[in-house]
């Protein structure tokens, strides 16, 4: 791979579909050399399709967020490659539909690994360079790291942990010259999507006692996906916080990604989004 010595690099996870494929295109289009990593190298076609339809290179590397060293391995052979490290896009996450009562605690800990710890970890391995090229921290976290969802228990405790996470590093960072941003996509049509919904029946959530509250549930999240934005759009926003003026914190990839964040940070008691929320259950 090839690219300008002065070319910005970024380290981008989660990139074998969806948000995080289409945000690396975006980022190599712009002219950036792009790092971009995957949990499975099998499922890079799309992503290597993608790159040679939209005429790019990619370094694409195999990265598992939850495996030990792998952050700092990661970082490691992006400086051996590239010298520098630019920006850090935390995009890999995984879901998990179900209430706690039909879930086990190593369910709800392999959420908290993928979601926040790798982000945590790929953060930290980071930092030391961002610092360096006075780089950008952006986060692909969710309108569930704004309001606990229904079902969505373990999934949205890891995005609030991520938010609470970031906003708290933000003005440290600040004050070493690095950008903190968290991006919050509402529903966006993706594998994500079909892969946190597969076998329900299997995994027991259809069962007594919630069982007609996950029915309502799952058709209202039918409802709102059939409107849901495309992840190319939300990729390409996430994208173009690289360049520019630096981001704010907090960054919505729709309009109604806003409307739906702004109903939380308006409601002091909580009352505004529990009734909401109820509404999906009834």
């Amino acid at each position: 791979m090839t690219h300008a010595p002065d070319s910005s690099v970024i380290l981008i996870t989660g990139t074998s579909s969806g948000i995080g494929l289409h945000a690396a295109i975006a980022a190599a289009r712009a002219g950036h050399t792009v790092v971009a990593t995957m949990r499975n190298l099998e499922g890079a076609r799309a992503l290597r399709d993608a790159a040679t339809d939209a005429e790019v290179s990619l370094d694409i590397r195999r990265l598992d967020v939850t495996e030990p060293h792998a952050a700092t391995d990661a970082v490691a052979g992006t400086i051996d490659r590239h010298g520098r490290l630019d920006a850090l896009i935390n995009n890999a996450g995984s879901g998990r539909l179900g209430t706690i009562e039909n879930s086990t605690v190593d369910d709800v800990r392999a959420v908290m690994e993928v979601n926040f710890f790798g982000v945590v970890a790929l953060t930290r391995a980071a930092l030391p360079l961002l610092r360096g090229s006075t780089g950008r921290l952006i986060t692909v976290s969710s309108v569930g790291g704004a309001i606990g969802q229904p079902f969505n228990e373990a999934y949205c405790a890891a995005k609030f942990a991520v938010e609470g996470f970031m906003e708290s590093l933000a003005p440290v960072a600040a004050t070493a010259g690095v950008s903190v941003t968290v991006v919050e996509p509402g529903a966006v049509t993706s594998s994500f999507v079909a892969n946190v919904g597969r076998d329900l029946n299997q995994s027991g959530l259809a069962n007594d006692p919630y069982a007609a509250a996950l029915e309502a549930y799952l058709a209202r999240a039918a409802s709102s996906f059939g409107s849901a934005q495309s992840a190319r759009s939300a990729g390409e926003i996430v994208a173009a916080l690289l360049d520019g003026d630096r981001p704010p914190f907090r960054v919505q990839t729709s309009e109604a990604a806003r409307q739906f964040v702004a109903a939380k940070l308006a409601d002091l008691d909580g009352g505004v989004v529990q009734r909401m929320t109820a509404t999906w259950l009834a």
